[in-house]
Protein backbone atom coordinates (compact mmCIF):
# COMPACT_ATOMS: atom_id res chain seq x y z
CA UNK A 1 0.00 0.00 0.00
CA UNK A 2 1.33 3.42 -0.94
CA UNK A 3 1.63 6.34 1.46
CA UNK A 4 -1.39 8.03 -0.13
CA UNK A 5 -3.37 4.82 0.18
CA UNK A 6 -2.45 4.60 3.86
CA UNK A 7 -3.53 8.21 4.42
CA UNK A 8 -6.87 7.60 2.69
CA UNK A 9 -7.51 4.44 4.72
CA UNK A 10 -6.63 6.13 8.03
CA UNK A 11 -8.90 9.09 7.25
CA UNK A 12 -11.71 6.71 6.21
CA UNK A 13 -11.30 4.79 9.47
CA UNK A 14 -11.37 7.97 11.55
CA UNK A 15 -14.36 9.49 9.81
CA UNK A 16 -16.50 6.34 9.75
CA UNK A 17 -15.61 5.49 13.36
CA UNK A 18 -16.42 9.03 14.54
CA UNK A 19 -19.70 9.04 12.63
CA UNK A 20 -20.61 5.56 13.87
CA UNK A 21 -19.90 6.44 17.49
CA UNK A 22 -22.07 9.55 17.23
CA UNK A 23 -24.93 7.58 15.69
CA UNK A 24 -24.71 4.80 18.30
CA UNK A 25 -24.18 7.09 21.33
CA UNK A 26 -26.98 9.41 20.14
CA UNK A 27 -26.09 12.59 22.03
CA UNK A 28 -29.07 14.95 22.03
CA UNK A 29 -27.25 17.55 19.92
CA UNK A 30 -26.65 14.99 17.17
CA UNK A 31 -30.17 13.56 17.37
CA UNK A 32 -31.66 17.04 17.00
CA UNK A 33 -29.54 17.76 13.94
CA UNK A 34 -30.37 14.50 12.14
CA UNK A 35 -34.01 14.07 13.16
CA UNK A 36 -35.33 16.36 10.42
CA UNK A 37 -33.00 14.86 7.82
CA UNK A 38 -34.09 11.32 8.67
CA UNK A 39 -37.73 12.33 8.34
CA UNK A 40 -37.03 13.99 4.99
CA UNK A 41 -35.45 10.89 3.47
CA UNK A 42 -37.91 8.47 5.07
CA UNK A 43 -35.55 6.63 7.41
CA UNK A 44 -36.95 5.71 10.84
CA UNK A 45 -35.14 7.25 13.79
CA UNK A 46 -34.92 3.78 15.32
CA UNK A 47 -32.36 2.90 12.65
CA UNK A 48 -29.72 5.27 14.06
CA UNK A 49 -28.09 2.60 16.24
CA UNK A 50 -28.78 -0.42 14.07
CA UNK A 51 -28.18 -0.66 11.18
CA UNK A 52 -26.70 2.80 10.47
CA UNK A 53 -24.29 3.34 13.37
CA UNK A 54 -23.40 -0.32 13.65
CA UNK A 55 -22.53 -0.63 9.96
CA UNK A 56 -20.31 2.45 10.09
CA UNK A 57 -18.46 1.06 13.11
CA UNK A 58 -18.14 -2.38 11.53
CA UNK A 59 -16.74 -0.80 8.37
CA UNK A 60 -14.19 1.21 10.34
CA UNK A 61 -13.20 -1.90 12.31
CA UNK A 62 -12.78 -3.88 9.08
CA UNK A 63 -10.61 -1.15 7.56
CA UNK A 64 -8.49 -1.19 10.71
CA UNK A 65 -8.19 -4.99 10.55
CA UNK A 66 -6.90 -4.54 7.01
CA UNK A 67 -4.17 -2.22 8.25
CA UNK A 68 -3.28 -4.61 11.06
CA UNK A 69 -2.46 -7.48 8.73
CA UNK A 70 -5.60 -8.85 7.09
CA UNK A 71 -5.85 -6.85 3.86
CA UNK A 72 -8.66 -9.03 2.49
CA UNK A 73 -10.87 -7.98 5.41
CA UNK A 74 -9.95 -4.35 4.75
CA UNK A 75 -10.94 -4.66 1.09
CA UNK A 76 -14.23 -6.33 1.98
CA UNK A 77 -14.97 -3.68 4.60
CA UNK A 78 -14.18 -0.90 2.13
CA UNK A 79 -16.49 -2.50 -0.43
CA UNK A 80 -19.22 -2.77 2.20
CA UNK A 81 -18.79 0.92 3.03
CA UNK A 82 -19.03 1.77 -0.67
CA UNK A 83 -22.37 -0.05 -0.81
CA UNK A 84 -23.53 1.66 2.39
CA UNK A 85 -22.68 5.16 1.13
CA UNK A 86 -24.13 4.53 -2.32
CA UNK A 87 -27.40 3.47 -0.68
CA UNK A 88 -27.28 6.53 1.59
CA UNK A 89 -26.72 8.78 -1.42
CA UNK A 90 -29.60 7.11 -3.24
CA UNK A 91 -31.85 7.70 -0.22
CA UNK A 92 -31.23 11.43 -0.55
CA UNK A 93 -31.55 11.52 -4.36
CA UNK A 94 -34.77 9.49 -4.26
CA UNK A 95 -36.59 12.27 -2.39
CA UNK A 96 -34.72 15.21 -3.93
CA UNK A 97 -32.88 16.11 -0.73
CA UNK A 98 -29.82 18.20 -1.61
CA UNK A 99 -28.91 19.07 1.98
CA UNK A 100 -25.44 19.13 3.51
CA UNK A 101 -25.87 15.47 4.51
CA UNK A 102 -26.31 14.55 0.83
CA UNK A 103 -23.05 16.27 -0.08
CA UNK A 104 -21.18 14.75 2.87
CA UNK A 105 -22.41 11.32 1.83
CA UNK A 106 -21.80 11.59 -1.89
CA UNK A 107 -18.74 13.86 -2.01
CA UNK A 108 -16.83 12.81 1.10
CA UNK A 109 -17.69 9.43 2.62
CA UNK A 110 -18.37 7.52 -0.61
CA UNK A 111 -15.15 8.67 -2.35
CA UNK A 112 -13.13 7.92 0.80
CA UNK A 113 -14.53 4.40 0.79
CA UNK A 114 -13.66 3.99 -2.89
CA UNK A 115 -10.14 5.25 -2.17
CA UNK A 116 -9.75 2.81 0.72
CA UNK A 117 -10.93 -0.05 -1.48
CA UNK A 118 -8.45 0.91 -4.19
CA UNK A 119 -5.67 1.10 -1.60
CA UNK A 120 -6.39 -2.44 -0.45
CA UNK A 121 -6.63 -3.96 -3.92
CA UNK A 122 -3.35 -2.35 -4.94
CA UNK A 123 -4.44 0.46 -7.23
CA UNK A 124 -1.26 2.52 -7.73
CA UNK A 125 -2.08 5.99 -6.48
Amino acid sequence: MTTWGLVVVVVAIAMNAMSGVLWVARPERVVKSIRQNLATIGVPESWTVFPIGTLKLAGAAGLLAGLLGVPAVGAIAAFGLILFWVCATFSHVRVGDWSAQFYATSCLYAPLSVGAFLAYVGWPY
